[in-house]
């Protein structure tokens, strides 16, 4: 508006004292008239130039307040998850402690271990206890060790648990058990079977069978093989309970 208003006044007088003031005195005021337009101008450009630079600070402030905040929101959610990890790992702890406190009777009689492996729980039986030489049918013992065995288990909530048959790396080869496939998984069957008699939730439980692939020892001695012959049930994590199982399943969809 200055600016236009600068505008009009050249020329209002020029048109005004053209024919009243001299040429020289004229010209030194159209003169002074440009050099006020030019500073203005000027002025125009410096404010618009000063105006440019606030709006860059502004966008970096607040760009910088959003990378801050982006930062804060990450910090916390890695707090959360850890605190997350660290209530999971006492639990496991407790529950592990649990599981021993309840198979100490049978632990101490050398009937089973409880153990982790693979970062699971694992109450493991010795096959020589429960099976004759190349037989998957249990033995009173074994029945009577696996049934008690059902009931401690059965009584802890919300657990699931798979029975995984194991041998020894030593070749069978008869009409029942072409392999140590076979064997392994019809020990496993008997195991679940009789499990189930005692008492354990048929939803609760499986088998599967693992021949003589995972070995706890080498097969190299009589006492190595013999602690490869064994049944391990397998108390299944539950993943649903981990941190970072939301952003896992949003991710298998």
């Amino acid at each position: 508006m200055k600016k236009h208003s600068l505008i009009l006044t050249l020329a209002l007088a020029t048109a005004t004292f053209s024919g009243c003031v001299s040429s020289s005195k004229h010209k030194a005021m159209v003169n002074d008239l440009q050099d006020q337009l030019m500073n203005e101008r000027r002025s125009n450009k410096e404010n618009k130039q000063e105006l440019t630079g606030m709006e860059q600070k502004l966008i970096a402030t607040a760009k910088d307040k959003g990378q801050l905040q982006s930062s804060l929101d990450e910090m916390k959610k890695a707090m959360e998850e850890m605190r997350a990890r660290q209530a999971e790992e006492r639990k496991r702890l407790e529950e592990f402690a649990d599981l021993t406190r309840r198979f100490k009777r049978l632990t101490d009689a050398g009937t089973l271990k409880v153990n982790i492996i693979d970062g699971k729980m694992v109450v493991s039986l010795g096959s020589d206890l429960l099976f004759a030489p190349g037989s998957a049918r249990l033995s009173k013992e074994g029945i009577a060790a696996v049934k008690e065995v059902a009931t401690q288990l059965n009584a802890i909530e919300g657990k699931r648990y798979q029975v995984e048959g194991h041998t020894d790396n030593v070749p069978i080869a008869t009409s029942s058990f072409p392999s140590n496939w076979e064997l392994a998984s019809a020990r496993s069957i008997s195991v679940v079977k009789t499990m189930i008699e005692g008492g354990m939730d048929v939803k609760r439980v499986s088998a599967a069978s693992y021949g003589d692939t995972s070995p706890v020892q080498p097969n190299d001695t009589a006492e190595g093989k013999a602690a490869n012959r064994r049944v391990a049930i397998v108390i299944v994590p539950d993943l649903s309970k981990l941190p970072g199982y939301d952003e896992l399943q949003k991710a298998s969809q």
